[in-house]
């Protein structure tokens, strides 16, 4: 059996991961548009922070090291193109702009997402940079260092907009982050945690433009000087955009059938409209446990699972891909944070009814030194008319992210929050208090629910 792999992310490695053990006889042939594969994007901050000195370590694999397992890697080579009747794709090699044909047998997509540019005068100025790939992270790095580069303007204040925001204030840099929604990382987080970490990035030379929209860019010699928006104009040395991704998905539009919002329409098993041709990743939609509805969520994790699963799906359509509940986690300067499923802010977006609860408390017993014994904030959002776990928010100087994954379950598993009133987690005062958080917002609603 021949199949061939489109793409070297999330989804794209875990395929391979996935093949390599579920049919060692196959020939896997794995092909990948840039000049390095797998690299982790998730990993960036890390990288231009110091933290990780070599960005050629931010990946999950070689290409010699996946060759010695018998995979065929190709990078710089383009699949543009597929005819599904003859099981064959066509491939553009970028070092010699030559085009051939192969065939497969098995076929899997996972493309993923490209940056979303803003379509706005100025938009092909110099020193607008984005924060996605190898190539990407190299240019912020060396601005990261560039004395020249003193203003840095974000467009966009969700998950990689923040991580540029503060990459490039630990540098030394003045940083404004413009958005047009009123609050930072509105998506993951309700306002109870937004307030907090909007007063920490200011406390962090991080100026928040937000309610406010980029109107055009402003240039001197090609390069970029300011940003207009509708209410200000700001200085820039650099422009970062983070206003988020699309679905590359459009050599795909005359192939396979897409959903409205351009994804690749897939089924449980991640098969697309095209017989032999899974799609996984960015690109597709996946099921969301809060609401059993499929739902975007671009997440590392979700790209993973149905790499995996395509896989054991790709003969037989029997195990369909769990539902997810969404889970993410970022640190902000000094806090922590986590969220998965449904929050107040987004439960319109769903169509779904929730109640919550929200409650701060100390990460230890009273007795413990305030300087060891940080706030925690949390929240716990259920279903009004049965007490379903949906969704729940954890912040803190302390890291206790960890404590989302438990709520992550309780949403899969259809738990409710009787469930988790009394459900048996562990004490030591050197790490929680003798109830935990969680035990305590589940107490609250189990009283709330009553009322």
């Amino acid at each position: 059996m021949k199949v061939i792999v489109v793409g070297s992310s999330h989804g794209g490695f875990e395929a391979v991961q996935e093949l390599l053990q579920d049919y060692p006889d196959a020939e896997i042939q794995w092909y990948e548009k840039g000049d390095f594969i797998s690299f982790l994007s998730c990993g960036m901050q890390l990288y231009l922070e110091g933290v990780v000195k070599d960005v050629n370590t931010v990946r999950y694999a070689t290409k010699e090291g996946m060759e010695k397992k018998g995979v065929h890697v190709f990078v710089q080579q383009d699949v543009t193109a597929i005819d599904p009747a003859q099981h064959q794709v066509t491939v553009h090699n970028l070092v010699d702009d030559s085009t051939r044909t192969e065939t497969y047998d098995k076929l899997i997509i996972s493309t993923g997402a490209v940056p979303i540019e803003l379509n706005v005068a100025g938009k092909d100025l110099d020193n607008i940079y984005f924060m996605r790939g190898r190539d990407w992270a190299m240019k912020l790095k060396r601005a990261s260092v560039e004395p020249l580069i003193k203003n840095v303007v974000v467009v966009g204040s969700g998950y990689i907009g923040i991580e540029a925001a503060e990459a490039f204030a630990k540098a030394g840099k003045k940083v404004t982050v413009i958005d047009v929604l009123p609050r930072i990382l509105g998506t993951y987080l309700d306002s109870e945690f937004t307030d907090v970490l909007a007063d920490e990035l200011e406390n962090n030379n991080v100026t928040l433009a937000l309610g406010e929209r980029v109107q055009k860019f402003v240039g001197e010699n090609g390069k970029v000087t300011q940003v207009e928006t509708d209410k200000n104009t700001y200085a820039a040395d650099l422009v970062i955009e983070a206003v988020g991704v699309k679905p590359n998905t459009e050599w795909l539009a005359d192939t396979l059938q897409l959903n409205p919002d351009k994804t690749i329409k897939t089924d449980e098993y991640q098969q697309t409209s095209q017989p032999d041709i899974f799609a996984v990743g960015d690109a597709t939609l996946v099921k969301f446990a809060p609401t059993g509805k499929t739902a975007k969520i671009a997440l590392a994790t979700n790209s993973r699972r149905q790499g995996r699963y395509a896989v054991k799906n790709l003969n037989k359509a029997t195990q369909p891909t769990p539902a997810v509940s969404g889970s993410s986690a970022l640190s902000v300067f000094s806090y922590h944070f986590a969220s998965t499923g449904i929050k107040d802010a987004t439960a319109e977006n769903y169509q779904t009814k929730v109640a919550s609860v929200y409650l701060e408390d100390t990460y230890r017993p009273a007795f413990v030194p305030a300087e060891q014994n940080a706030k925690v904030q949390f929240k716990l959002t259920y279903a009004p008319e049965d007490g379903r776990i949906l969704g729940a928010q954890i912040m803190s100087t302390a890291d206790v992210t960890a404590d989302i994954n438990t709520i992550s379950l309780a949403i899969q598993q259809h738990l409710t929050v009787n469930d988790l009133a009394y459900a048996d987690f562990f004490f030591q005062p050197g790490y929680d208090r003798p109830w935990n958080v969680i035990n305590v917002a589940a107490q609250k609603a189990q009283r709330q629910l009553l009322n």
